[in-house]
């Protein structure tokens, strides 16, 4: 059974792996985190910004989104210069009410910011949150018209096991329960075990659980959908590594860490891909 099962999944994989890419624009995200550029600033942020738009991309050569804190976010959103998107770092999957902390779509979407992640390994890990939960945030974010940036990944033990898709299953069939609209959803694979750890996968490693993630939705949501999504690699990408990464046929951008900090950096790393 287990030798049945890897062998139709590798095939879905050479299916999936062999259509599609070239329709597939690059995307490209810079998640700030608690961070504001160099430090923890307005200042700090005004210098980051203007450093990206000094070397923004080509317009249609890559799409690139930046995570900025939800207090900067706005001053992100006024400042940054086109083709560049704000984008949240999460959101409330409610539209109001007694939720202290929390942020809705709705006022998101009323300040112009209409990108989103959700579910980040962090989120997950540090405040517990659940695959109901992610659900239920794509669900509403796209309900509002917002462009969903969803995360998914395994820690070091899965990887270790070799159970990586076991683990990304339940979160991937999350994703795609909350799913409406397939060209607003952006899945980003981000193996907890080379965030922030100096550990990244190989190239061969990142392509084939993306070619596996792209046959799990050829297999359970639709041919079209595997073929048209974008699925990021988020596991300490940065200018070094990027344009190998993005050689990969599988991986279509890159979630951005700390190497997002740095203008001159994070630039490398879009350019990179931009070039495929």
């Amino acid at each position: 059974m287990l030798a049945s099962t890897c062998s139709r999944r590798a095939a879905l994989r050479l299916f999936s792996t062999s259509r599609g890419a070239a329709a597939r624009t690059p995307v490209v995200g810079g998640n700030w985190k608690c961070n504001a550029g160099d430090g923890t600033t307005k200042r700090d942020v005004e210098a980051l910004v203007a450093g990206l738009n000094a070397c923004a991309p080509a317009a249609g050569s890559v799409e690139v989104f930046c995570a900025a804190p939800m207090l900067y976010l706005d001053q992100v959103n006024q400042t940054l210069a086109a083709p560049y998107e704000a984008c949240a770092q999460n959101l409330w999957k409610e539209t109001k009410g007694a939720y202290t902390g929390e942020v809705s779509a709705e006022m998101l979407t009323d300040a112009g910011i209409t990108w989103t992640l959700v579910g980040h390994s962090e989120r997950r890990d540090l405040f517990g949150e659940t695959d109901e939960l992610l659900q239920a945030k794509i669900a509403h974010a796209q309900e509002v018209g917002m462009t969903v940036v969803a995360c998914c990944g395994e820690h070091k033990e899965d990887r270790e096991a070799g159970t990586t898709m076991d683990v990304l299953v339940p979160q991937l069939e999350a994703i795609a329960a909350g799913t409406s609209d397939w060209s607003r959803l952006v899945i980003a694979y981000e193996p907890v075990w080379a965030i922030g750890t100096g550990l990244t996968a190989t190239p061969q490693q990142a392509q084939d659980t993306h070619a596996d993630i792209r046959a799990w939705l050829a297999e359970n949501v639709s041919q079209d959908v595997a073929d048209a999504v974008r699925i990021q690699y988020g596991g300490s990408a940065n200018a070094d590594n990027a344009a190998d990464l993005g050689a990969m046929p599988d991986i279509d951008g890159f979630l951005v860490g700390g190497a997002a900090l740095k203008a001159d950096g994070f630039s490398t790393i879009f350019n990179a891909i931009a070039k495929k």
